[in-house]
């Protein structure tokens, strides 16, 4: 468990099929005003439901598939066969990105906490400070073309970066962890800020789970 919140990231990581939509960890109006219930409600009951049913329908005739976790499917995307590629991209990368974004997002009226430790010295390492990582975090997230993410990661180096990709597109399929992800779907913000993306992401960035984020690299 991360933070106190009852389904870790990687236990999803590491589900196998078929896979299953663990509950959101807090009630749908327990992240306002960043996120209303009725967006948070739609998006994790509808959407996220939909990524974990289309990898089931996926993957259902793959038996020799069934072995390998979520985590696996996706780092090794280019093992499978070509007919499932797309789907275990999109529907395994929307269900994994899905997973970690709940529980990176800090329920009640106060701010988040500030990173610590093992996170914190390596944001000041490569980054300078959080400010300058929020910045960077905002210039992906509002510069993204059409649907996609802002992700924070962990390089096979060790070194923090920033990257904004595409769709559902996990940052372990080029197998870099994920460590804080922005999900700029525009149904993740439609209803209460329509077109203003950037006011959006002002917002998540105050409330960030930084205890998740650094369970992360621990």
């Amino acid at each position: 468990m991360n933070g106190g919140l009852p389904v870790a990231p990687d236990a999803v990581l590491n589900q196998k099929y078929p896979f299953t939509l663990p509950p959101l960890p807090y009630a749908t109006n327990a992240v306002e005003p960043a996120v209303d219930a009725q967006t948070m409600g739609i998006h994790h009951d509808r959407h996220h439901a939909a990524y974990v049913t289309n990898l089931n329908k996926a993957l259902e005739t793959q038996a020799t598939l069934h072995q390998y976790t979520l985590g696996e499917l996706l780092m090794g995307l280019r093992r499978w066969p070509a007919a499932v590629q797309t789907a275990i991209r999109n529907n395994g990368g929307g269900h994994a990105n899905h997973a970690l974004f709940w529980n990176l997002l800090a329920p009640g009226a106060a701010s988040a906490a500030a990173p610590t430790g093992k996170l914190a010295d390596m944001i000041t390492r490569d980054f300078g400070s959080l400010a300058a990582l929020n910045a960077a975090l905002k210039t992906a997230a509002v510069g993204q073309f059409g649907s996609g993410w802002s992700w924070l990661v962990k390089t096979a180096t060790s070194r923090l970066a920033v990257r904004g990709l595409p769709n559902q597109d996990s940052p372990l399929l080029e197998g870099e962890l994920p460590i804080v992800g922005i999900d700029v779907w525009e149904h993740a913000y439609y209803l209460k800020y329509q077109n203003r993306r950037a006011d959006y992401v002002d917002a998540m960035l105050t409330r960030i789970n930084w205890d998740v984020a650094g369970a992360q690299v621990e």
